[in-house]
């Protein structure tokens, strides 16, 4: 069974950043495709950035330029970078494993002043 957990919320003030991680487990890493999802209060869940197997990713028109994701295969972990924060990006940030539908418990971010 796969196992997801996110670390790296908190609170930041705008222009700040934040870098999330999520630690997976019970899966041969390597070989999928990662991604990363949010939900903002009131909102429904939608799509951040994703990562293939093999490095190429694509984001969120709201994110590029600001958002980097990145893999380390030798730690079975996925990242997060957020930087130039702005309150619109206040969610819960959650990483899933499309090939199991594997989800993590989420991590929040808040962006104010």
């Amino acid at each position: 069974q796969v196992q997801l957990v996110e670390s790296g919320g908190g609170l930041v003030q705008p222009g700040g950043s934040l870098r999330l991680s999520c630690a997976v487990s019970g899966s041969i890493f390597s070989l999928y495709t990662m991604a990363w999802y949010r939900r903002a209060p009131g909102k429904q869940r939608e799509l951040v950035s994703r990562i293939s197997s093999g490095g190429s990713t694509n984001y969120a028109d709201s994110v590029k330029g600001r958002f980097t994701i990145s893999r380390d295969n030798a730690k079975n972990t996925m990242y997060l970078q957020m930087n130039s924060l702005k309150p619109e990006d206040t969610a819960v940030y959650y990483c899933f494993h499309p090939s199991s539908g594997g989800w993590g418990q989420g991590t929040q971010v808040t962006v104010s002043s």
